[in-house]
Order: C-alpha cells, then structure tokens, then sequence
C-alpha cells in the first residue's frame, strides 16, 4: 500500500508544513499540492464545499506526492468512513470532547477486527495501491481537534485512547472556550498557557502534537515549539493577502 508519508514523519518526530483548502476548486487544490506542502486538509466542516467537490479535490491532491487529508464535519462514524473511502490519507475530527468520542472516531478509521469501518474503498484502495485493505489500518491518521473546554478537561484520557495518529489544536474555537476572543494567533498569556498544556500532553503520551495558524510567523513560531504538523494558511487567507499586498503597493505607487 502507498504510505502515509506525513504519518510517517510525524511519527518518527519530524516536522510538517500543511495547508487549509476551504473552496470548492479542484485546480485550487492541485496548485496548493503541487506547491510543495506535505500534507493538505479539505475542510468539509467549515470551507465551501461538499462531499462531491472532495471527489474531484481528492485526486486532483493525488499527482503530487503530498498526503491528503479531510478535516469531517463531526465525529459521526459515516462521514468519516466516506471520506476515507474516497482517498484520504486521514481525517481531522472536530470537537472531540471525551475518550469515547475519540475512541469511536479511531474505531470509523479501522478495519474489523481492530474497529468498525465498513468495507468499501471504491477511490482508496485504486489510490492506496494493492494491499490497501491488509494495510490500511496501520497508514490511516485518525486526528482528533481539541478546541472546547470539555476537550481540555479530558485532555489526558483523550490522549490515552489506543489509534490516535495526532491532536490538532483549533485555536480560534479554544480561544473562545477560554472566554477569549476568536483570534486564533493569539499571545494572550491564557491562550498561550492552554496551548502550551495540549503540546506537553501530546509529548508525555507520545501522540503527534498540531496546531492551525494563518502567517508566516505563527507557522514558525508553532514549529519552533516542537509542534509535528503546522498549517501554514488557507487557499482563501493566501489568495486574499497577496491581492491586498499587490493593491496597496499599486494604490501607493502607481496612483
């Protein structure tokens, strides 16, 4: 089976560079894939787009050798078994507030006897290559998001369930479960401190620590930190900060 490269890295203590695609346009994903990052999330919870638009995203990800991903809507087990057996390498699962939580979404990625997936890899297994169904169980990332305050309290026994392929931190959702504001780069000293606790869990248990930003600087900030996979930004944020650089400059020079 074609391995889960990203997976691997992170497992072997490296750190990676993603990137968020929130619109439905296939050649918006194949430019971001072919732009270099080592993995990149469609986000089917919050981005512009559906489970169709992953059917063409998906293998437009595929002529690269970057590691697709999909962020689900929820932890419901069926749309994580879709979305696995459309291509993606693994899924980020929002809002995991328990270990049981956690433990049913770990079960959605795996094969009987180890969970509850049901068989049916119609794109994954042409995508993952011979092998996939022997395979599968060990390459696909399961990647719970801790971002409420429920998922900060039960922090250690998320961490303890068996499967977990990474945390991802969502810090404009945890900001607010603080009594913060939304922003997700955020130096206040409490965002800070909470952010800090996810990563240093994640290291006790041996479980790959991510984060989301939306610059440059946070992006080496976070990775400076030790976290395993970092996104850099979103097709929208990277569309929409190069158009008002190049406007401003024009505005300022050429008017």
């Amino acid at each position: 089976m074609r391995p889960n490269t990203a997976l691997a890295r992170w497992r072997a203590g490296d750190r990676t560079v993603g990137g968020w695609l929130s619109v439905s346009n296939t050649h918006v994903a194949e430019l971001m894939a072919h732009a270099g990052f080592d993995w990149l999330c469609v986000d089917l919870q919050h981005g512009l787009l559906d489970y169709t638009d992953l059917l063409h995203m998906l293998p437009a990800i595929s002529t690269t050798d970057t590691t697709p991903l999909v962020r689900v809507a929820s932890h419901d087990p069926a749309g994580i078994m879709k979305a696995l057996d459309a291509g993606a390498m693994g899924v980020i699962v929002p809002l995991v507030n328990t270990a049981a939580e956690a433990a049913a979404a770990v079960s959605a990625c795996r094969y009987p006897p180890q969970g509850t997936r049901s068989f049916g890899p119609l794109r994954a297994a042409l995508y993952g290559g011979r092998g996939y169904a022997v395979e599968a169980n060990s390459q696909i990332a399961c990647i719970a998001m801790i971002e409420t305050r429920a998922g900060l309290d039960n922090l250690e026994e998320i961490l303890a369930v068996p499967g977990l392929g990474g945390i991802y931190v969502g810090p404009s959702d945890l900001g607010l479960a603080l009594g913060l504001s939304a922003l997700g780069d955020s130096d206040d000293p409490v965002h800070l401190a909470a952010v800090a606790t996810i990563r240093e869990a994640c290291a006790r248990h041996g479980v790959p620590a991510g984060i989301h930003t939306s610059s440059r600087a946070w992006a080496q900030r976070r990775l400076d930190d030790r976290f395993s996979f970092v996104t850099l930004g979103s097709d929208v944020g990277f569309l929409m900060r190069a158009v008002g650089e190049d406007l401003a400059s024009v505005r300022k020079t050429g008017l």
